[in-house]
């Protein structure tokens, strides 16, 4: 059985997964953001953005096992979650590729962003 409502405990843990992404994207390129000058100085920007990545995969496990435990599935929930995970994933490779710009890296993200949207459309049935 689902329920009907939308901002349920699993769909604010997506929401906030969500929300997390602009805050990633904010440390990686405003130097100013945690005191550390330019991408190769020091450890602390790394780590604050490997907490934030695994922050993200944690709350996306715990909102799948929420929504299954409780029985708060929803519409909503099936489409944002995946959509959730791919914006994330698709931040991280271009701070990656961007960090370290060459053509292998830039490849392996292409290939792995391609096969996140394809992996998107297919499980989500859209129609052409």
């Amino acid at each position: 059985m689902t329920t009907g409502r939308i901002l349920n405990i699993p769909n604010i843990l997506t929401l906030a997964r969500i929300a997390l992404i602009p805050v990633f994207l904010v440390i990686a390129y405003w130097p100013p953001a945690i005191g550390v000058g330019g991408h190769e100085g020091g450890m602390t920007r790394h780590l604050v953005l490997t907490g934030i990545f695994v922050i993200a995969a944690v709350t996306d496990w715990f909102d799948g096992y929420l929504a299954r435990t409780l029985n708060q599935t929803s519409a909503f929930g099936r489409f944002l979650d995946p959509v959730a995970d791919k914006l994330m994933v698709a931040a991280a490779l271009i701070v990656l590729v961007q960090w370290q710009p060459n053509v292998a890296m830039a490849f392996a993200a292409i290939v792995i962003i391609s096969r996140e949207l394809l992996c998107l459309h297919c499980a989500s049935g859209w129609q052409s």
